[in-house]
């Protein structure tokens, strides 16, 4: 058997994105014991996409596509939760997902190691 791993983490990274949009929209909140702590739930959540996909997509250009729309997506889960009638609208949740975007950025390789490839490397040896 072939391993593929390059699909299956981007399958992964789009399972990842789609569980953001399902949490973002769902009639439940995730609560933080902490004052504002939803704030630290939208920046571990942007962070962790913007750092996923950014073990793939080294070059500027990509990397700053992908900028722009994790924090498009971001503003318009916030319009689209302000309409469900059971969320709210917060421009400080905007701020947030794009704080854990640019979390997300800085903290991906090279400056930390690219662990998906590190896994391959594991796998194929």
């Amino acid at each position: 058997m072939n391993f593929r791993p390059r699909q299956l983490w981007l399958v992964v990274g789009w399972l990842l994105v789609l569980l953001v949009i399902y949490l973002s929209l769902a009639p439940i909140a995730i609560e933080v014991p902490v004052d504002e702590g939803d704030k630290f739930g939208h920046v571990a959540a942007y962070a962790a996409l913007m750092f996923w996909f950014a073990n793939f997509f080294v070059t500027l250009s990509r990397r700053s596509m992908l900028a722009i729309g994790f924090v498009a997506l971001g503003i318009a889960l916030e319009f689209v939760q302000g309409w469900t009638g059971y969320r709210t609208f917060e421009v400080a949740d905007m701020a947030a997902d794009a704080l854990g975007v640019a979390v997300g950025w800085v903290l991906a390789p090279p400056r930390l190691p690219n662990f998906l490839q590190r896994i391959e490397n594991f796998v194929r040896s």
